[in-house]
């Protein structure tokens, strides 16, 4: 099973930039695992915040197949520990999904009509990050998950 993080626009802070291919090599190493980075809207100032939502949706159904298992990150989503992750991340890789797409959306979020076709939506807390920042939490917990579903001792409880 293959692991997508679908995401809007270029990570433009190199700290956040180095971090999340540090994480990045390491899921290698334990999962299939693809990033695909959706361009930032052109003209994105003239647009109003929901214009802009409706559109980047748009640009995000376009990258999600028939069959995915689609996990939104939003802070109104269901959180859940590491451990709990790792538990979801193991039911799914036994599922008939081809793969699982995590989304993270731009800097209003997630459009809602996006939202209603997700088969998951979750929060990694309850507090708002950026969505570059998500970024690299993501990838920390994707890997911590990972590492605890092959007995690795990256985590510790």
């Amino acid at each position: 099973m293959k692991i997508v993080l679908l995401q809007l626009g270029k990570t433009d802070k190199d700290y956040l930039l180095k971090g999340v291919d540090d994480y990045i090599k390491r899921i290698n190493r334990l999962a299939q695992f693809e990033t695909i980075t959706i361009p930032d809207l052109k003209n994105r100032k003239s647009l109003n915040i929901s214009k802009q939502l409706k559109k980047e949706g748009e640009a995000i159904r376009g990258k999600i197949l028939k069959g995915d298992y689609v996990i939104m990150l939003d802070e109104r989503g269901k959180g859940l520990s590491s451990i709990e992750f790792a538990e979801t991340l193991d039911s799914l890789f036994q599922s008939s999904s081809k793969r699982i797409v995590f989304v993270i959306g731009g800097p209003y979020g997630l459009d809602s009509d996006l939202r209603k076709m997700a088969n998951m939506v979750l929060s990694l807390s309850d507090m708002t990050f950026s969505h570059q920042l998500v970024r690299l939490l993501f990838a920390e917990q994707l890997y911590r998950a990972l590492s605890i579903l092959g007995g690795l001792p990256y985590h510790n409880e």
